[in-house]
């Protein structure tokens, strides 16, 4: 029995090879969107963290602050002291009380890797009295490390230099 049409399998095989590449690029482009979508909500969260981080120093909302650190936190202060532990630096906080200074910490990069649970985040750091109003008294520059601790992000390590 003859057919009335012939099948040329060369022809089938490329177009199936020409319809799965683009569907390859676009899967690929949509997971590579993905990621770049939830780095940038990474980005934007450590943000928000850091600003109300700020809004509790500044209203000297010391229980709070120390919420955003986590239980291990390595924090180097201005002068070099390195404080081992979220109890250790409530100590440190109360032992220097006496002075009602506050800081804010204003981030210029901030990298997040969502894979890793990591993010780094580097800015400047400005110190304030109350009696200085919008002057700043010191200042320097400071990095932190961030990780992800189910699925909330707390800040694992800060290093402070001062500068000013």
């Amino acid at each position: 029995m003859k057919y009335p049409f012939t099948m040329n399998l060369d022809f089938i095989n490329t177009c199936r090879f020409r319809t799965a590449l683009p569907l390859a690029g676009l899967l690929i482009a949509c997971l590579s969107y993905s990621t770049k979508a939830q780095v940038q909500d990474d980005t934007s969260e450590i943000l928000r963290l850091r600003n109300a981080y700020n809004a509790s120093l500044k209203n000297y909302d010391y229980d709070l602050s120390l919420s955003f650190l986590t239980e291990g936190v390595l924090t180097t202060i201005s002068n070099g002291t390195l404080i081992q532990g979220k109890k250790n630096l409530r100590k440190y906080i109360q032992a220097n009380s006496g002075t009602k200074m506050y800081w804010v910490r204003t981030p210029v990069d901030i990298d997040a890797n969502e894979e890793l649970g990591l993010a780094w985040e580097a800015g400047r750091w400005k110190g304030y009295l109350p009696e200085s109003g919008n002057k700043s008294v010191t200042g320097g520059k400071y990095s932190a490390q961030w990780i992800k601790i189910n699925g909330s992000w707390k800040i694992n390590s800060e290093l402070f230099v001062k500068l000013e």
